[in-house]
């Protein structure tokens, strides 16, 4: 059997190279789910989000992270109790700009990029 083995230097393993690059997804991990961070993901209390924190602390529609590109924002929707990225709290209606390993606390509920 031969080796089949493609290097990236080579055009077609830059090519390939480039393709696995563009398919790569992040996801937002808390407690046991992990939901594909694609488009625009809504955050809060209300059950019309799209990840739904059941805790006083978050408001009914408490932030949103926006995918941009190949990159993500996260935006507080101007909420009661804040928005909190890597234990700092963030000015509402901003955005910034998230990655790997970024943690947002959001009342007790800890969701985390991957």
């Amino acid at each position: 059997m031969a080796d089949e083995t493609i290097i990236t230097t080579s055009k077609i393993g830059k090519r390939l190279d480039s393709i696995v690059k563009k398919e790569q997804v992040s996801y937002l991990m808390f407690d046991k789910a992990h939901i594909p961070l694609v488009g625009k993901i809504t955050i809060g209390r209300a059950s019309s989000n799209d990840v739904v924190i059941d805790n006083k602390l978050a408001s009914r529609q408490h932030a949103i992270i926006q995918k941009v590109k190949d990159d993500y924002f996260l935006k507080d929707m101007g909420s009661t109790n804040g928005t909190y990225l890597n234990g700092d709290r963030i000015p509402a209606d901003k955005y910034f700009k998230l990655g790997q390993n970024d943690t947002i606390t959001i009342g007790k509920m800890n969701l985390v990029i991957s």
